[in-house]
Formats: C-alpha cells, sequence, structure tokens
C-alpha cells in the first residue's frame, strides 16, 4: 500500500497540486479589498473543493475549515478526491481572511497532502509555536527556553550578532511580553496581523523574507499546515497546544491526544511524505499576489516535497479565463 501511495503522490506533485492552490487564490484574489470576509472565504473553498474532487486520489481533510456542522466549508472528516491512494489532506483555502478582505499583504491559498495517518489530526484551538527554517543544526530552537536563549541560540547557529535576528510574531495583545522579551535581546521584530501560516514560512528564505525565526501563539490548525512545509524545507518546529480548560481537553482526547502538556516536534505533526502548495493571493514576502490582466491571470505559486526537499516556484499566465 506504500508504494501505491508515493506513487499517488508523485502523480499530483506538481501541477495537478498546483492547480488546487491556484483557483482558490484567483477565486479569493476577486474580493480582495472589498471587506467581506466571508464571501471570501466562501469562493475560495468552492474552487479548492472543486479542483480537490477532481484529483485521484482518496483524501480525507483532517485539518479544515471546522466540522461538518459547519458546512458547506471543507470540514474535518470530509473526504475528497476522485478515487486512488488515500492520503491526510491539511488545507486553508484563504489563510488570511481579513488580510485578503483589506487587501494587506501575504494572504494565501495553502495545502498539505500526505500518507494516510501522518498528519496530526489537531482540535481547533491554540498552540505554542517555535520555528525556523533549514540550515541550523538539530535543537537550535527550544519551546521551554526563554525568548533571549533561543534568539541568541539561532544568532550563534548563524554566526551573526543578535541584533541581525528577526522575530516574527503575531500582532495581540496576548503577545505584550513575548515582544518585550524579544526587544530587550536587541533583536528585531516583524509584527503581523494575520496570516500565522505565512508567518512560519517565511523563516525557510530569510534572505529573501528577512525573518530568522517565528515565536507566539496561534491556531493549531495552522500550525500542522505550518510543519508540513517546513518539513519539507528541512526546517525546524515545536507546538504544544494549549489545552486549558476540561472541555477542551475532553475535545482533544475524542481525537487522540492523551498528552495535553505533550511538545510536538515537527516530525510528530507532519511525517512520512509530505507535499505542500501555496498560492499567493495578495503580494507578499515569499509570493506575489494574483494578478488580473486584460486576457491573462498570473499567479505566483510555490510546491514543496519532503521526500526530496524540493522546492519548485511556479509564476504561470492563464489565459483560458473560463476555467477561473
Amino acid at each position: 500500500m506504500a508504494k501505491s501511495v508515493v506513487a499517488g503522490l508523485d502523480r499530483i506533485l506538481t501541477m495537478e497540486l498546483v492547480r488546487v492552490t491556484e483557483r482558490a487564490a484567483v477565486a479569493a484574489a476577486r474580493l480582495r479589498g472589498r471587506g467581506d470576509e466571508k464571501a471570501a472565504d466562501q469562493v475560495a473553498v468552492d474552487a479548492m473543493r472543486q479542483e480537490l474532487n477532481r484529483l485521484a486520489i482518496d483524501g480525507t481533510v483532517v485539518i479544515g475549515e471546522g466540522e461538518r456542522d459547519e458546512a458547506p466549508m471543507l470540514y474535518i472528516g470530509e473526504e475528497v478526491g476522485a478515487g486512488g491512494p488515500e492520503v491526510d489532506i491539511a488545507l486553508d483555502p484563504l489563510e488570511g481572511t481579513t488580510i485578503c478582505a483589506k487587501n494587506l499583504p501575504n494572504a494565501l491559498a495553502v495545502i498539505a497532502i500526505a500518507e494516510k495517518g501522518s498528519l496530526l489530526f489537531a482540535p481547533d484551538v491554540y498552540m505554542d509555536k517555535i520555528a525556523v527554517g533549514p540550515g541550523y543544526p538539530d535543537g537550535v530552537i527550544d519551546i521551554d527556553a526563554s525568548p533571549a536563549e533561543n534568539i541568541a541560540s539561532v544568532a550563534k547557529a548563524k554566526g551573526v550578532p543578535v541584533g541581525e535576528i528577526t522575530a516574527c510574531i503575531l500582532d495581540r495583545p496576548r503577545h505584550a511580553k513575548l515582544i518585550d522579551a524579544v526587544r530587550a535581546t536587541g533583536a528585531a521584530i516583524r509584527l503581523i496581523g494575520d496570516g500565522d501560516v505565512a508567518g512560519v514560512i517565511h523563516t525557510t528564505d530569510p534572505e529573501e523574507t528577512g525573518i530568522d525565526i517565528y515565536l507566539g501563539t496561534g491556531g493549531a490548525p495552522e500550525g500542522v499546515l505550518a510543519a508540513a512545509a517546513l518539513r519539507c524545507t528541512g526546517g525546524q518546529m515545536q507546538g504544544r497546544l494549549l489545552l486549558d480548560s476540561p472541555e477542551k481537553i475532553a475535545r482533544a482526547a475524542t481525537m487522540g491526544i492523551e498528552d495535553p502538556k505533550k511538545v510536538y516536534r515537527i516530525e510528530e505533526m507532519a511525517r512520512g511524505d509530505v507535499l505542500f502548495a501555496a498560492t499567493g493571493v495578495t503580494d507578499g514576502n515569499l509570493l506575489a499576489g494574483v494578478k488580473f490582466g486584460r486576457d491573462s491571470i498570473t499567479t505566483h505559486t510555490i510546491v514543496l516535497r519532503s521526500s526530496s526537499k524540493t522546492v519548485r516556484e511556479i509564476k504561470a499566465r492563464h489565459q483560458d479565463l473560463e476555467k477561473f
């Protein structure tokens, strides 16, 4: 079975997977700056579902837009595909709904596909996260260490002063102490309003994005998606679910999570052969947004694979506008 699954991933490695995020990104981009988050999210969901159901896979959404009773979103447990190898799917048809509605940078359409049973079945709760990109020795970051210790460790491994390190953090009141602690080290901070999947992905290419480390608390589903991307590039990430109530602990237990304080390493969030694709909706540090021309539509996508550490960058001009 494993061989057939890997063969299936081979077949959707590039264009088939790219089409899924391209269609969702184009649909959402038509509503950029219109101030309607729900409408932008819905059209992205509809476009992504349509393309997923054309793929030669037997896919199950393990990280999605919500539960079954929240349909028509792509809900956790939804089955998609036209038949084929069994795979887990983590997705966010519009990562950064507020960003898109305001036409701000770094909105993405994102998907990860892995062999069945390979992606962490994470509840929709917060997760403490820390992440760096590839090229560092194992253990350069530790979620239980202080921000100062982690930044000093990354700076030492990179061979630069702490003052040349930039951390990405979600701009939230809950991060006030974290922000103060990072600034006290002399490191710089890139605050982002939304889109922590993009924030983590930016650590994969610091020379392009200017971001060396991601710190802070964000959604657990987004954490799994980000872990899938980092697995494909050789980055490092740790996460701990914030199960701070009996209800959340019970909910996590139904999803197979027995230790509410467990620290998940990247290999535990995204195992085996993983494919990841992201298409820019709005312009960002790593990807350009969708461009609408008179006779064409231009998209910018990255496609990553963990088994080969391949990073493909695809800039496409689409002239068959009826398909969009």
